[in-house]
């Protein structure tokens, strides 16, 4: 029997799941007329699963969607929705809706446009790495006034921040690779590695689905960008394996998960990133992982061929880029010339 419209969906996902019923509900429409779906969740049983979704559906929030403040919404988000989101995310949630946001707190939520948002980041009086957390708040805030009927826009999809700060791009000396093997268990430093034995554009990382991983082939099929780059086979260097099967045994839909099932943007992954370089001091982007991985296999002597294959650059070798058995075995021999 189908649920009624607007009631939400209990759909099973595939793969060897321990909780492969996906419980979701859509929230709102964006400007193309598509979709915005809020998880409520992730069970082992589709029974559970729909338990879920009615109780769900049968606990609304008390909400006056004409009266809410700025405040207010956000200390629902706060108990709501917050909870379900790393720590790291939820501290700079709280920082910018307690701090920098103080100017709207006792306005309406519903009255708030977008000049008022892009005006908080424009003054906050802070770089990138806070805009970007500021406007991380107003992506969240915006969906949960959606899903609960305060608003039928998004105003946070055309905010802007400072551009990414400039860097040499340097690649990562020896040294701080080092280092961050030291800390490969604090938050989100496997990122970090993951980037740097791979080789892959932040856009691709992002997009990498976990049936795009073979652990028993030991390969990532990704890349997008450029007709060279897009499907693109990078072998899992044997230094990342354990981390990559370790995200691959919590994930639900995406390696590296905004949270279950969702996918992360740049915005919301910079947040962890720029922590991370702050605490060891370092001035990279992700960006300049893409240049230390082409540099050391470069230094490490590998086929140039190789080289061009795993960056998603034109090779002239490979007519129609067809990966045979030898050219994976190949890529594998070429990236394990990195040794530390």
């Amino acid at each position: 029997m189908r649920n009624p419209n607007g009631y939400g969906s209990v759909t099973k996902l595939s793969g060897n799941r321990r909780r492969p019923f996906w419980v979701k509900k859509t929230v709102g429409w964006n400007e193309k007329g598509q979709p915005i779906s809020e998880t409520i969740g992730f069970y082992e049983t589709r029974e559970e699963a729909m338990i879920a979704l009615a109780q769900y559906n049968n606990d609304p929030w008390d909400v006056n969607g004409n009266k809410i403040t700025f405040k207010e919404l956000f200390e629902l988000f706060e108990e709501k929705k917050m909870p379900k989101l790393g720590a790291s995310n939820q501290k700079a949630l709280r920082t910018a809706g307690t701090y920098y946001c103080k100017k709207i707190s006792k306005m309406k939520y519903r009255e708030i446009k977008v000049s008022h948002m892009q005006d908080i980041i424009d003054n906050c009086g802070k770089g990138y790495s806070t805009q970007l957390s500021i406007k991380n708040l107003f992506f969240h805030l915006d969906r949960f006034a959606l899903e609960l009927d305060i608003t039928n826009h998004c105003y946070s999809g055309i905010l802007v921040t400072e551009s990414v700060p400039e860097t040499t791009k340097q690649p990562f000396t020896d040294e701080e690779v080092k280092r961050l093997w030291e800390i490969k268990d604090q938050e989100w430093v496997d990122s970090v590695l993951f980037f740097l034995y791979t080789g892959f554009r932040i856009s691709e990382f992002l997009d990498i689905k976990i049936d795009s991983v073979d652990l028993n082939e030991r390969t990532i099929k990704g890349g997008t960008k450029t007709k060279a780059g897009k499907d693109r086979i990078v072998p899992i260097h044997s230094k990342i394996f354990e981390l990559v099967q370790s995200r691959l045994n919590r994930s639900n839909k995406y390696l590296f998960e905004y949270k279950e099932g969702k996918k992360m943007n740049d915005t919301q992954y910079y947040i962890h990133w720029n922590k991370i370089m702050d605490s060891l001091g370092m001035n990279h982007t992700p960006h300049s992982c893409r240049h230390t991985f082409r540099s050391r296999l470069d230094s490490a002597g590998a086929n140039k061929r190789c080289i061009d294959l795993m960056m998603g650059h034109k090779t002239g070798d490979v007519g129609e880029r067809i990966y045979t058995h030898k050219t994976v075995q190949e890529l594998k021999d070429a990236i394990e010339l990195i040794t530390s």
